[in-house]
C-alpha cells in the first residue's frame, strides 16, 4: 500500500510541475502578444480561438475584425491591431485610421467608446488616443469611400510601389507602379 501512495504522490507532484510549466508558458505568450492587462474577449489572429463574426456598425455601413479586443478591469474595451513590420517613428496614417474604425466598431457593438487603441508593430507598440478629431477623420474617409464606390475610376492615393505590388488589381490598373 505504501508503494501505491508513493506512486500517487509522484503523479501529483508531476502534475503540479506540469501546471506550473504551463502557467509560465502562458505568461510568456501573453508577454509576447504585448497586450494590455485584461481579458481577451475577441481575437482574429488565429493564434488562440478564431472569432467567426466580424463587428458590424449598420449605421456606418462598416464591418471589421480587429486582431484583439481586450477588456480591462474597469470594463473598458481596447482594440489592438498587430502589424508584422518593424515600427516606424510614428504609426502610419492608414494604420491609425484602421484603428479608428475598430474604435467605432467597439462603440457600436458594445456601447462603450474606447479612449484609445493599440497598434503593435514587431518591435514597438503605440497607444493611440481615439479623439473627436480622429473620429471625424475616419467618418470623412468612410463618406469619401462610399462616394467613390460607384465611380468609374478612382485615382491611386499613394506613391508606394510595394502597395501596388500587393494589390489584387495591379495587373489591370492604369496607375500601377509595378
Amino acid at each position: 500500500m505504501e508503494g501505491f501512495a508513493l506512486g500517487w504522490s509522484a503523479l501529483g507532484v508531476a502534475l503540479l510541475l506540469l501546471a506550473l510549466a504551463l502557467a509560465i508558458k502562458a505568461s510568456e505568450w501573453w508577454s509576447q502578444a504585448r497586450l494590455p492587462a485584461g481579458s481577451v474577449i475577441y481575437t482574429d489572429t488565429g493564434t488562440w480561438y478564431r472569432q467567426q463574426e466580424a463587428l458590424y456598425a449598420p449605421t456606418l455601413q462598416l464591418v471589421g475584425k480587429p486582431d484583439y479586443l481586450v477588456e480591462e478591469a474597469d470594463g473598458t474595451i481596447i482594440p489592438v491591431e498587430i502589424k508584422s513590420s518593424a515600427a516606424p517613428d510614428s504609426p502610419y496614417p492608414g494604420h491609425v485610421l484602421q484603428l479608428a474604425a475598430y474604435c467605432l466598431l467597439v462603440d457600436e457593438a458594445y456601447g462603450l467608446r474606447p479612449d484609445y487603441g493599440i497598434i503593435q508593430y514587431r518591435d514597438h507598440a503605440f497607444a493611440v488616443s481615439f479623439t473627436d478629431e480622429m473620429e471625424a477623420d475616419i467618418l470623412d474617409l468612410l463618406a469619401e469611400m462610399r462616394a467613390d464606390r460607384f465611380a468609374r475610376d478612382v485615382d491611386r492615393d499613394h506613391d508606394n510601389w510595394r502597395k501596388c505590388r500587393g494589390c489584387g488589381f495591379n495587373e489591370i490598373c492604369a496607375q500601377s507602379l509595378v
